[in-house]
């Protein structure tokens, strides 16, 4: 038999959760005028349960047994191997895939949702807002509410919500609230809508819009919730790495040589690749390479500076590769990869040379993801997309350099939700986007004045 699956016993379930901020030189969230935040300027935002996890410096955290359980539904998530693909290709590379695809939601998400779920539920919350883009955000923390016994309500960027209609139906399913964003309800929609009345969308509209709909809430029952970028999410992502190192060794490797993961605020890659990344900070020959959209170049042409995580400037300044936080992407489909800037974990890994980014094209993104469908057979999620075309760029490159590697990628999600954008494809509809250089500037003009990293 060609195909090859490792499994671990859940026995083998990671029990604490890995922070790489312990190994890095990290710079603080700071107000408007550079000064360091505490915990109190979070408080409307986020329980102080999770805030203390967000500023917490410490390599671990147990992972409490009541979302173990919870988590133990579908995790540990299987590692396969692509051999069809490795013999399509005619590659020496060994590939590998953590497959996330496997959770109720159909991605990484429920990772973070479950955890961040049970931690506002313990301090005494009763609703929670947040924002999606392609939809899994969302989907996987309605999920996460409907088993912890809580509210939740989602802004969803508004070319995605008509992209991809049927996220909405599973956010309903599981009880979810799901409105199209920028909408009429805050003030932060109107004001978008006001002056462009027929945009697409952003991420950093959908966040501001959750944020004011959090902290408006008098009875102080509500906070916000988000699903990448932030320090405790990229905590509760580690599971995928942390797993994927014991199914590695199963399989008789010893480090990977390459390690990949599609990229848009950070927590896929960041789950797969933190536990490894200490691993390259002790020696390890190891290439770890976070991909994203030509049309969304965060990471590969963003500065590292100070931004707002939102359009309505609620947040602190984070310190991040950012394309300025009023940028508008491009309708790509790859909705989870659509946000301005990039987790601040990721970005000065990056900073630290630790990470090579890359930039790809939809086009080549999609054509992978068919190649990916008529040799192993799953139809991945367009995000999901950006990895295996790198994936295939490492193994054509070792095929050419007549080297064994191992690879191994983030499968972060299955694309049986999204096969308008496959159809869309298949048709000769889809172009490909590229930021000019003008429009970059004119995004990155606001940043321009606040305090500098």
């Amino acid at each position: 038999m060609k195909s090859i699956t490792i499994n671990l016993p859940q026995s083998e379930m990671p029990r604490q959760w890995y922070n790489l901020g312990s190994e890095l030189s990290m710079q603080p969230p700071v107000d408007a005028a550079g000064k360091p935040i505490g915990p109190e300027a979070l408080a409307k935002i986020f329980p102080m349960n999770l805030i203390e996890q967000e500023m917490c410096t410490d390599p671990w955290t147990d992972i409490p047994e009541p979302i173990l359980d919870i988590l133990s539904r579908w995790r540990p998530a299987p590692l396969r191997r692509a051999v069809f693909l490795e013999e399509y290709l005619k590659t020496p590379a060994r590939i590998y895939y953590k497959d996330e695809s496997v959770s109720p939601a159909g991605s990484h998400k429920p990772n973070s949702a479950v955890a961040q779920a049970w931690y506002n539920k313990q301090f005494g919350i009763e609703n929670i807002v947040t924002e999606t883009g392609a939809g899994q955000w969302g989907a996987a923390l309605s999920f996460a509410c409907s088993l912890i016994g809580l509210k939740c309500k989602v802004y969803m960027v508004r070319i995605s919500y008509d992209q991809k209609p049927f996220r909405k139906v599973m956010m309903n399913l599981w009880g979810g609230e799901c409105v199209a964003s920028p909408s009429t309800e805050t003030e932060v929609g109107r004001s978008i809508l006001a002056k462009y009345p027929d945009t697409p969308g952003s991420l950093g509209i959908a966040i501001g819009e959750a944020i004011e709909a959090a902290v408006s809430d008098e009875t102080g029952k509500t906070r916000y919730s988000l699903g990448s970028v932030l320090n405790h999410v990229m905590l509760h992502q580690s599971v995928i790495g942390l797993e994927a190192k014991k199914q590695l060794a199963l399989a008789g490797e010893k480090l990977p040589d390459v390690i990949i993961g599609c990229a848009g605020g950070g927590s896929n890659f960041a789950g797969l690749a933190f536990p490894f990344t200490l691993d390259k900070m002790h020696g390890a020959e190891i290439d770890i390479i976070p991909v994203e959209p030509e049309a969304c170049p965060t990471i590969t042409r963003g500065p590292f500076a100070y931004d707002y995580g939102d359009v309505g400037c609620q947040t602190p300044l984070i310190p991040m590769h950012t394309l300025g936080h009023d940028f508008i992407p491009r309708p790509i489909h790859a909705g989870g990869l659509r946000y301005h800037g990039m987790a601040p974990l990721v970005s000065q890994a990056i900073v630290e040379g630790l990470f090579a980014p890359r930039a790809l094209k939809q086009m080549e993104c999609y054509e992978a993801a068919m190649l990916w469908a008529n040799t192993e057979g799953p139809v991945c999620a367009p995000e999901t997309s950006h990895a295996i075309a790198a994936v295939i760029q490492e193994a054509i490159k070792a095929r050419e350099e007549q080297r064994e590697k191992v690879i191994i990628f983030s499968y972060s999600g299955h694309g049986l939700l999204d096969l308008a954008g496959y159809e869309k494809f298949m048709a000769g509809d889809l172009t490909d986007y590229a930021l000019s250089e003008e429009d970059l500037q004119a995004s990155l003009q606001p940043i321009s004045n606040y305090p500098k990293p």
